[in-house]
């Protein structure tokens, strides 16, 4: 299991419109040049998380993407899954035909990591990240 850029960059621009959607609507421009993701990729990515109902978006000026829903309401594993990501660490992606048209000896525990990731992921919502990226800048500014 690996979770490829595709996962990853779709997760950091939906952070970024997160920490960010006090200023309205977020081009995907302004995502490209703040977190170094090509914006032809970034346009793919919001095609398929605008499908699943993650983004809306609005054109013209002042136009461009907000979250559909409140940061705290979406998952990290929900923008995860929108974007075709997997984060499943059985080899057989959950068969069993992972030995020669068999289940491995090990299936059960890949099978049991796999939900555990799973189960992680769809715990944590934009808004934690948010906040725990606001709560680290407030204790490096005390220092």
């Amino acid at each position: 299991m690996k979770l490829t850029s595709k996962g990853r960059y779709a997760v950091t621009a939906m952070i970024d419109i997160a920490l960010n959607q006090g200023e309205g609507a977020i081009t995907l421009s302004l995502i490209s040049d703040r977190q170094g993701i090509s914006l032809s990729y970034l346009e793919q990515l919001f095609s398929k998380l605008k499908k699943a109902g993650l983004v809306s978006s609005a054109r013209g000026p002042g136009g461009g993407y907000r979250l559909s829903r409140p940061a705290e309401e979406i998952s990290v594993g929900e923008v995860i899954r929108a974007v075709d990501e997997s984060v499943d660490a059985r080899k057989c992606t959950g068969r069993g035909d992972c030995n020669g048209g068999s289940e491995c000896l090990s299936h059960e525990l890949w099978s049991d990591l796999s939900g555990m990731i799973r189960s992680f992921l769809q715990g944590i919502s934009l808004q934690s990240i948010v906040d725990k990226r606001v709560d680290v800048k407030k204790e490096i500014s005390f220092d």
